[in-house]
């Protein structure tokens, strides 16, 4: 059985951003990560936040060139947020006023928690803070 994964917005900039201060560490653990073929689940969401971030930086080449190998990646399953995804992230976004989770994080939450994924690649602490697993977790 394959390893599954949710993928984060963090983890793909870091990965793309070679002067992110995290690139070589990510770098290094996606090398060994891929070796295992891991499925991948992210949002539609976070695919907003990665092709939104490279676009207000006036990167329109590389949101357009990471959009397209997200979308075309057969190791990665995307998620579709329909309006009853919207509404259970936002009841939990409502839920939970003492944190600093966005509305992406809650509906990464909830996406992790119907599909059985325990684990995110992610530098986000917010996934250990809603009982998650974070890899690499010898970042931050």
């Amino acid at each position: 059985m394959k390893n599954i994964y949710f993928l984060d917005t963090s983890y793909i900039l870091a990965l793309e951003i070679k002067n992110e201060a995290d690139h070589k560490q990510v770098l290094q653990n996606w090398v060994i990560l891929a070796q295992s073929k891991p499925v991948l689940v992210t949002t539609t969401y976070i695919f907003d936040e990665i092709v939104t971030f490279f676009n207000s930086r006036n990167l329109h080449h590389k949101a357009v060139e990471v959009g397209n190998r997200l979308l075309s990646s057969p190791d990665i399953e995307l998620v579709e947020i329909n309006t009853t995804l919207f509404n259970q992230g936002w009841q939990y976004f409502q839920k939970y006023q003492d944190k600093s989770y966005s509305l992406t994080d809650c509906l990464s939450f909830i996406v992790m928690e119907e599909r059985g994924i325990i684990t995110a690649l992610t530098l986000d602490h917010h996934f250990i803070q809603a009982g998650f697993q974070i890899f690499p977790s010898s970042l931050n």
